[in-house]
């Protein structure tokens, strides 16, 4: 009998062996379903699927490992009234060429062009001998040996249309075969020297090396060149022009644009037309004001003529009013702004000059046009100056080489830039990728990512082949499509997308729904062991 008025506590009756293995067995079932159903669920629901990417030639392109460009420039020597001494001169020619090279991958090669035989189409004959071959598109220059009886020779005479340099020479100055040193053989090669030194330049400056770049560049060069490439815009495929018309009255309200731009802008397109493709577009604005942000004209008594101050020029465009979108067409947009004052402010120059037009790098151009009569539709004529002008800006935004007079020579020379940055970019990025592949092992790769990588490794190469064979344009098309496809498989959304999503946030997901079904699962576990732990030590 208890005393107090306190029982003695009862003791929970035994445990069956049976009970025991009944709740381990629903704890272990818990976990077997955890571990060979819901990790399995969970891991392939998950996993994220990453593509083979050929990262070693990634790597090796980007290193600079798989293609040394070279440019092989064939220059088709004509000399037809010179059978004999021709491949003397050429051959000597050649060496003066070499000894002058300083950028080795920039190789000029003389071939000699024989006159057409009736039988056959006409043929080349490589300087040193090795062979003969059919002239086609891979001659870059024609260069005419013209005899001549007055006037100081030698002499020279480039084209400006035409990829053809005319060399004049009398005829004592034809070397003999004995002979080593030819005076007329070393003015042709310092002549050819000189044509490209503007391109040995610009292509040297695209290889990794800065080193590489001519020792002989002088100060005035260096600053013209870096002033060049910060005006132009970066290559593109397709560019899209925009003409605009601006007038701060209602006159004039019409322009004749599209004939003038046939007559005057549609030849230099053509020309361009192997490098990127273009589209056009036109408008007019009426009672267009100045930018609220400059001054208004002033009349100058001097010049007889309204003048605006040299340093509102850049802010001469009213941005918030005149509709310069930067975004119309496929690629970039280049803007070409036609302004007719006021015929109360009429002629209107910069101050200090009589210049009335100016270039915004990689934006466009702007010209002040004053007509000499003010009527309700600017005619074709009337239009002559701002289309000079115009195309003059467009060869400049497009990073066309100032020099050499040809323009058939500076385009082609632009073709061979724009082919090597191409590729150089093109290889940059594929190196870029395969860092993030490696780095970022969460980040998923879509098979068009691979492909779009396969096929820009086989337009690099196919691309590099080209270069060597001296086909320009068709590498500046591979270059192209390698480029486009590298850019393609870099911005890849998914991967973008997967790219700012760091671990972090995967756990504060997993967390608040994992957690409350783990800690029972995982309380439990160890309280079985525990008792287990117990049981053999009571024993």
């Amino acid at each position: 009998m208890s005393t107090g008025g306190n029982e003695e506590r009862k003791n929970p009756p035994p445990e069956t062996k049976h009970s025991l293995w009944l709740r381990r067995a629903v704890i272990a079932s818990f976990w077997a379903v955890v571990a060979f159903l819901g990790l399995p669920v969970w891991w392939k629901t998950t996993a994220i699927y990453r593509a083979d990417l050929p990262l070693q030639d990634m790597t090796a392109w980007a290193n600079g490992q798989v293609c040394k460009p070279i440019f092989p420039i064939h220059i088709a020597v004509q000399a037809p009234l010179l059978p004999h001494d021709a491949h003397h001169l050429i051959h000597a020619t050649q060496q003066t060429l070499n000894d002058l090279s300083d950028f080795p991958a920039h190789q000029l090669r003389l071939v000699f062009a024989e006159p057409p035989q009736p039988a056959n189409a006409s043929q080349q004959v490589v300087a040193d001998g090795s062979g003969t071959a059919e002239l086609d598109d891979t001659v870059a220059l024609a260069v005419r040996l013209i005899p001549v009886e007055t006037g100081a020779t030698p002499r020279s005479q480039l084209q400006p249309f035409l990829a053809t340099l005319d060399i004049y020479y009398s005829p004592s100055q034809i070397p003999s075969e004995s002979s080593t040193n030819s005076p007329l053989a070393t003015y042709i090669a310092q002549e050819l020297h000189q044509l490209y030194a503007q391109e040995r330049v610009r292509l040297s400056g695209l290889y990794s090396n800065a080193a590489s770049q001519s020792e002989s560049l002088s100060p005035e060069l260096a600053v013209q060149l870096q002033r060049d490439s910060a005006r132009a815009f970066k290559y593109a495929p397709t560019y899209h022009l925009t003409f605009s018309l601006f007038t701060p009255t209602s006159t004039p309200s019409a322009w004749d644009i599209e004939a003038a731009l046939r007559q005057y802008m549609n030849p230099i397109l053509e020309s361009f037309s192997g490098i990127s493709n273009f589209t056009i577009d036109t408008q007019v604005q009426l009672y267009a004001n100045f930018s609220p942000s400059i001054r208004q004209p002033e009349y100058d008594n001097d010049a007889k003529a309204w003048t605006i101050f040299k340093e509102d020029v850049g802010g001469f465009i009213n941005a918030a009013e005149w509709p310069l979108s930067p975004s119309i067409g496929r690629g970039p947009t280049i803007n070409f702004a036609l302004y007719v004052p006021d015929e109360a402010q009429s002629p209107l120059f910069v101050q200090g000059s009589r210049d009335n037009s100016w270039l915004v790098p990689q934006w466009g151009g702007l010209m002040i046009l004053n007509p000499q009569s003010y009527q309700a539709t600017l005619t074709k004529e009337a239009l002559v100056p701002a289309m000079q002008v115009f195309s003059t800006q467009l060869s400049s935004l497009l990073g066309l080489p100032q020099t050499p007079a040809s323009l058939p020579l500076r385009i082609s020379t632009l073709i061979r830039i724009h082919a090597t940055s191409l590729l150089f970019s093109a290889s940059s990025t594929l190196g870029a990728l395969a860092q993030v592949y490696q780095k970022m092992p969460t980040i998923p790769v879509p098979d068009p990512v691979a492909k779009s990588v396969d096929l820009s490794l086989a337009h690099l190469h196919r691309a590099c082949e080209l270069l060597r064979d001296g086909r320009f344009q068709d590498a500046l098309e591979n270059a192209r499509t390698a480029d486009g496809e590298a850019e393609k498989a870099f911005f890849e959304r998914s991967m973008v997308g997967q790219v700012y999503f760091p671990d972090e946030h995967k756990v504060a997901v997993y967390l608040p729904l994992l957690g409350p079904v783990a800690v029972p699962l995982v309380m439990a576990a160890l309280k079985e062991i525990k008792s287990g732990i117990a049981a053999v030590k009571g024993r």
